[in-house]
């Protein structure tokens, strides 16, 4: 282990080898002894940070909707100050993560291995809801006479577009959802 990684402190190897496993090879099928040695920590030191593997995975959840959150915000900044453009922003960072070579949504990724009223599925649901709050937001600030239902419709077309860029063509499939999202906007906020 270099020395670099052996000074970042254990909580941060811990979640950043969680962050890695878990959205490559799901949840369930990274066990607390892979955590342990890819992470290089000690059990103990495993527990002590994280009392148990539920809290890892809540942990890796939350880092994983600030990173996204951030990566929509900064995206439709990016598109500009109209609100309209914002909305179409979020394709962008959409279109980023099909380069990246994304294995899907982990939210859906993660709720797929979980039930109702899990851990788990309440962090993917509060995540789920406050995006399309924020992105309700956006709509009705760029004029939408429904913001919620074009709210809904970005939203879906955006987990969509994550879980098909497992089994279709990433490029292809981020290219169709800006059209579709184009169109979307274009008929639901008049200019």
């Amino acid at each position: 282990m270099s020395t670099a990684i052996e000074r970042r402190p254990a909580r941060d190897r811990i979640l950043d080898t969680a962050c890695e496993l878990f959205y490559a090879h799901g949840i369930h099928a990274v066990g607390v002894d892979r955590l342990i040695a890819e992470s290089g920590v000690a059990k103990a030191t495993l527990y002590k940070q994280f009392p148990s593997k539920d809290d890892v995975v809540a942990a890796y959840l939350r880092r994983m909707d600030d990173r996204w959150r951030r990566q929509l915000r900064s995206a439709a900044l990016a598109a500009g100050e109209d609100p309209r453009d914002q909305l179409f922003g979020l394709f962008i960072a959409l279109e980023y993560a099909a380069r990246e070579g994304t294995l899907g949504c982990a939210f859906i990724n993660a709720v797929a291995e979980y039930n109702p009223g899990s851990t788990a599925h309440a962090i993917t649901a509060e995540h789920k809801g406050a995006v399309r709050d924020w992105v309700r937001d956006l709509a009705a600030s760029a004029g939408a006479a429904d913001p919620d239902t074009l709210a809904f419709q970005i939203t879906a077309l955006i987990d969509g577009t994550l879980a098909a860029t497992r089994v279709e063509r990433a490029a292809e499939t981020a290219e169709a959802a800006k059209r579709a999202a184009r169109a979307l906007i274009d008929a639901a906020c008049p200019q």
